[in-house]
């Protein structure tokens, strides 16, 4: 299903339905014509950002377009959702726009938690990704726990320690999960219930 450019005046808001039924947020800006709103008219557009920047730039010209002020050309971001934690500024360019916002769409709210880590600054960097996401984690101690059981250090302490000893012999799995973060070796954004665990190298 492909949908077409939304353009919504007004503040409202609205959700898409996927091919599968369900509804899902969309990222969407709202773009307002700066000749009007030096002269005290709010007109601007609301749309969904999760477009190439060719289109997103046909309605944004379509706005201007429209403006009362004749020759109106410049405009900037005045209001945006959905976008997680990351904030975007003012003048953010449209093609930076575009790419979080599809990331978004693509991979949902783990994305925006990722540029917002990034930056708006480096679109080549949101291409890391993939490589770079750990998952959704109830805290970074259940991150730790899993790292250090998958690793099997916990076997070695079972099968290392006598069975009378056990119960005095514990890995530090809070220090361990705080160490990871200082070392920068993981990055930990709070959402969802959780936090979005990232590679810090990446």
């Amino acid at each position: 299903m492909e949908f077409q450019p939304k353009l919504n005046p007004g503040n409202e808001r609205f959700e898409q339905r996927s091919e599968q039924g369900h509804r899902e947020l969309v990222p969407r800006i709202y773009v307002a014509s700066l000749s009007d709103y030096n002269e005290g008219r709010l007109h601007g557009v609301w749309l969904d950002a999760d477009q190439d920047v060719e289109t997103l730039e046909s309605v944004v010209t379509a706005m201007l377009a429209e403006s009362a002020t004749p020759g109106a050309e410049e405009y900037a971001i005045h209001d945006f959702e959905n976008f997680g934690p990351l904030r975007l500024g003012e003048f953010e360019s449209l093609a930076t726009v575009s790419r979080i916002a599809i990331g978004i769409a693509e991979h949902g709210s783990a994305f925006a938690h990722y540029a917002s880590f990034v930056g708006t600054g480096d679109l080549e960097r949101l291409n890391h990704f993939e490589d770079a996401y750990f998952g959704h984690f109830d805290s970074l101690e259940e991150y730790a726990t899993s790292v250090v059981d998958d690793l099997g250090y916990f076997d070695v302490v079972d099968k290392s320690i006598p069975e009378s000893f056990r119960p005095y012999v514990t890995f530090d799995v809070e220090l361990f999960a705080h160490d990871l973060e200082i070392s920068g070796d993981v990055t930990v954004s709070e959402g969802d219930g959780g936090v979005y665990l990232f590679n810090g190298h990446e």
